[in-house]
């Protein structure tokens, strides 16, 4: 099939030269990471579910204090916030305490993203493609939107991607049931040409910052 072809040409050539690309900016978020905030360079994050329902660990540069997951979860101090996290389609609000003054520059332009080329080198992920969802995720949102069940199931027929439909038009600003609404359609529809389109918007999308938290 000509797209099945096309999906894996563009991901191997195209994350293996946007890696090589974005080498000065990685290089240069890593000491930036490293001068003004103890920690790793890359996300403690919890795994996610990629395509038939596989979890792995989705490469991001960290934009946050150490072991914030954790945190947001055991801490009392920031129950609040989770609550909030929680309401909010499980992104972070941009007032959030645990996110690092380099963190919420990175955040704002996608450059925390940057690594999951690597994923997609590993075959885990696609250039182009719904985002990946944590695990918990998943779970709270069916309940709290029961009709978008068969949705889901669509959705994960497919590998999640670094950029995508839900991406580039919105992103964080969309609630979880018009979200899944998108990648579910992106799954019945993925083409070639419709990732092209996908790919010629993320520009803006990354620029803008738009939604981006």
């Amino acid at each position: 099939m000509f797209y099945d072809w096309f999906k894996r040409l563009t991901d191997f050539f195209g994350a293996f030269l946007l890696l090589i690309l974005f080498s000065p900016v990685i290089f240069v978020t890593c000491i930036a990471i490293k001068l003004t905030s103890s920690g790793p360079v890359f996300a403690d994050t919890p795994k996610r579910v990629g395509k038939g329902g596989k979890l792995f660990y989705p490469y991001k540069f960290r934009s946050m204090v150490e072991n914030a997951h954790k945190l947001m979860q055991t801490d009392p101090k920031f129950k609040k916030l989770y609550k909030k996290y929680q309401k909010g389609s499980f992104k972070s609000p941009e007032d959030d305490p645990r996110i690092t003054r380099v963190g919420s520059v990175i955040r704002r332009y996608s450059v925390d993203e940057v690594p999951q080329f690597l994923n997609v080198l590993k075959r885990e992920m696609s250039i182009v493609g719904p985002r990946p969802y944590y695990p918990d995720e998943l779970a709270f949102q069916q309940k709290r939107y029961p009709t978008t069940r068969e949705l889901v199931t669509e959705t994960l027929k497919v590998k999640p991607g670094i950029t995508g439909f839900w991406q580039v038009s919105g992103r964080s600003e969309i609630n979880f049931d018009k979200r899944i609404e998108m990648d579910a359609y992106y799954a019945r529809k993925r083409s070639a040409l419709l990732d092209v389109l996908i790919l010629l918007k993320t520009p803006f999308a990354m620029i803008s910052g738009k939604g981006a938290v």
